[in-house]
């Protein structure tokens, strides 16, 4: 395991070299994370009766804090934003806020059974009530779909799949946090965006940047998901099963299911953090790495990250195929000492840090500001998206029929 090598590694981080130093992120893409869209685009938000939002927190305040609040912030965010019209022929995109993931189980986890019809109502009521919809059946629209599974609405791939992308929402532009290549719950044109991980709690948790990072690999969470998956192979793919069977005893690897109240601390003293699949690609140890400078090592395989046009996964990350589990130290423990401290000094930029975040207030080029450039980037329209008088493209009565029940 070339113990000479790192040897001299380990001890580059014990004496803290480069601890504080960053590295601007080189070419267009340093340009584009640090891009202001204010001035390139208008943004019409569509004043819903409080039952699809409002009311729907106020019965559980815990969305605030789940991953999938993103949806709520955004519709925060752009109701102050400096993008934001009140004359809605001078938009150029529409957001209809419906807070799709506020239905909690006493666990905390959303269930989704209820948002295609939620979804499918708020779109008929914008339809019968103003124009701009009808006009393009959606095509100037973008939608919040923070699931799982996205606009498939479901926690199970299988049963997401058979389900398909709810039918209404074929030609709006989704932000969603799920994202993989060559799937039916990821469509040309998404953006895909980082899960929501809480701000201020994480900066109280920030430890002087100088301390060494004397953990070599870290991970905490699930191996198994006993309850829905008993046999092991199907949760992650079987991913992180591999992880665990391989590793348990490997004194290079800091892994267990506990999750200690040092956790975050635990992160920054961390050279990598393992940021494999559960049931879906994502999950907000890809946030939490970001932010604590330690590098990510995505196992997840075809996954679309957040802001993949802005943020140069490739030179932040290790990517490792969910076949090469087993393989896991020799690959880590190959990568050369003057690549992982790159990594670090990229990680440590704070335009990095700021894309991953939902802030409260908003920030310049935070998570927000990254959604509304992604959209500005797609203006102008095409003509094509405007339909001609009288044309219909989608089909009100297409999906499962229990969508179309009233909501």
């Amino acid at each position: 395991m070339r113990n000479w090598r790192w040897g001299f590694l380990y001890l580059a981080f014990l004496l803290g070299i480069e601890a504080q130093r960053t590295e601007r992120i080189s070419g267009s893409a340093g340009d584009v994370l640090e891009d202001d869209p204010v001035g390139r685009l208008k943004v019409f938000v569509y004043e819903l009766p409080s039952k699809y939002n409002k009311k729907i927190l106020q019965k559980d305040p815990r969305c605030l804090s789940h991953m999938f609040a993103a949806e709520i912030y955004m519709h925060r965010f752009l109701l102050s934003s400096a993008v934001r019209t009140l004359n809605p022929e001078e938009a150029d995109w529409f957001y209809t806020p419906v807070y799709t993931t506020c239905d909690l189980t006493p666990n905390g986890l959303p269930l989704p059974f209820k948002s295609p019809r939620m979804m499918r109502s708020a779109i008929q009521l914008i339809a019968s009530n103003w124009p701009y919809w009808n006009r393009t059946e959606g095509a100037d629209h973008f939608f919040i779909v923070p699931h799982d599974f996205a606009a498939c609405f479901h926690y199970q791939e299988e049963k997401a799949i058979g389900r398909g992308i709810l039918p209404l929402l074929q030609r709006g532009t989704l932000v969603q946090t799920f994202g993989q290549r060559n799937h039916v719950c990821l469509k040309d044109g998404s953006i895909t965006i980082p899960p929501y991980a809480p701000p201020q709690k994480m900066q109280s948790h920030f430890i002087p940047p100088d301390i060494p990072r004397s953990i070599f690999v870290y991970f905490r969470g699930l191996f198994y998901d006993v309850g829905n998956d008993p046999e092991g192979g199907y949760y992650a793919r079987g991913a992180r099963a591999a992880v665990w069977e391989n590793f348990k005893d490997n004194p290079l690897f800091d892994i267990s299911t506990e999750h200690p109240t040092t956790y975050y601390e635990d992160m920054q003293r961390a050279i990598f953090c393992l940021c494999p699949l559960g049931w879906a690609p994502w999950s907000p140890r890809l946030v939490e790495a970001v932010i604590f400078g330690c590098i990510p090592v995505i196992i997840a395989d075809d996954i679309v990250l957040p802001f993949a046009d802005a943020i140069p996964w490739e030179e932040i990350g290790v990517f490792v195929d969910e076949k090469d589990v087993p393989n896991l130290d020799t690959i880590l423990t190959s990568i050369p000492l003057e690549e992982i401290l790159r990594k670090q000094r990229l990680l440590a930029n704070p335009s990095m840090k700021h894309a991953m975040l939902f802030p409260q207030p908003a920030q310049p080029g935070d998570a927000f500001h990254q959604i509304l450039n992604g959209l500005a980037r797609k203006l102008p329209h095409d003509r094509s998206v405007y339909l001609r008088p009288g044309e219909k493209i989608l089909n009100w009565t297409a999906g499962p029929v229990g969508d179309l029940k009233p909501w």
